[in-house]
């Protein structure tokens, strides 16, 4: 897993509470995600994240009735324990994990994350029985700040085990664990950052406008398209640095994300967003290049922190 340049996202797959359907104003369903993660295993992208709360397990099973199709050694899963909902797995770290063993069919997880970090001290211990029945193999942190991700740390090894990762949002548009000094931090002590919204949910894709919007009955709908006209000299910037490479507007959003050290997780709904990061893992971006676009991400004034965020600075 460390080798991957990028994980596919699966936040927009299936219908239910903080899915596809509400989130995204997207209908994805088994058959036509198939073909999606068809053409990613034979792209070589084999790292897929997901989490309970996607869908309230729909993701995760879907996922796992595509997995059920390849060798188990051939795959890589990331999904997370959500506090927000641990109520439903009796506050257990481990029941939730174990919930989500069983929608994918799996006996291990590659990696797994407490998602939010509500209550550090209440949730991160539970990570550890996981880890020593070896029903998880690595575990991370989303959405912690410094302190946060400093302090999970201790209370793992204080059992033999660390932090290896951390998921948080980290685009053009959102560089506060950058800012905060988490980007330097994990470099500076090998722990992988995974970088989420790296496209803030298709805001940095170029394919919408005020005259083409996100379908506005979504979450992203009325989140994104009030700002979409702010956004219009960054993603024209970014499709002429696309044309100069021969790639995409969203594939500079990517490989911006890649410059920065990240590893970014690319939503996978389509199989042409598959081409699209394959290809976007070998773009390499200049430093005119690169300072040209945080300029113009600044000068758009845009704060797309979601709401189950809290500063990391």
């Amino acid at each position: 897993m460390q080798n991957a340049k990028i994980a596919l996202g699966t936040w927009a797959w299936g219908a239910g509470a903080f899915g596809g359907d509400s989130v995204f104003g997207l209908h994805t369903d088994a058959d036509n995600l198939r073909p999606v993660f068809k053409a990613a295993m034979e792209a070589g992208l084999n790292l897929w994240d997901t989490a309970t709360v996607y869908g309230m397990g729909e993701s995760e099973r879907l996922l796992g009735e595509f997995i059920a199709g390849e060798k188990r050694e051939n795959v890589s899963v990331s999904t997370k324990f959500t506090p927000q909902i641990a109520e439903m797995y009796e506050n257990s770290v481990e029941k939730m994990a174990q919930a989500s063993l069983k929608r994918m069919n799996l006996d291990y997880i590659d990696i797994y994350w407490i998602h939010n970090p509500m209550d550090v001290e209440r949730w991160t211990p539970g990570l550890i029985p996981l880890l020593q029945s070896g029903q998880v193999k690595r575990v991370g942190v989303s959405n912690h700040n410094m302190a946060e991700i400093r302090r999970a740390d201790e209370i793992l090894q204080q059992a033999g085990y660390r932090v290896s990762a951390v998921q948080n949002h980290f685009s053009l548009l959102y560089r506060s664990s950058e800012k905060a000094g988490i980007l330097d931090y994990c470099q500076q002590n090998g722990l992988e950052f995974w970088a989420y919204m790296t496209l803030e949910q298709g805001a940095l894709t170029g394919k919408y406008s005020r005259s083409n919007p996100m379908p506005p009955d979504s979450d992203r709908g009325r989140r994104y398209n009030p700002l979409l006209d702010k956004l219009e000299n960054l993603t024209s910037a970014m499709q002429k640095i696309g044309e100069q490479h021969g790639v995409s507007c969203s594939q500079i959003a990517i490989a911006y994300a890649l410059a920065k050290g990240t590893l970014p997780i690319i939503g996978a709904t389509e199989p042409r967003h598959i081409a699209e990061a394959a290809a976007a893992a070998a773009i390499k971006l200049n430093a005119a290049e690169i300072a040209q676009l945080e300029e113009l991400a600044a000068a758009a004034g845009v704060d797309s922190r979601g709401d189950w965020e809290h500063a990391m600075e």
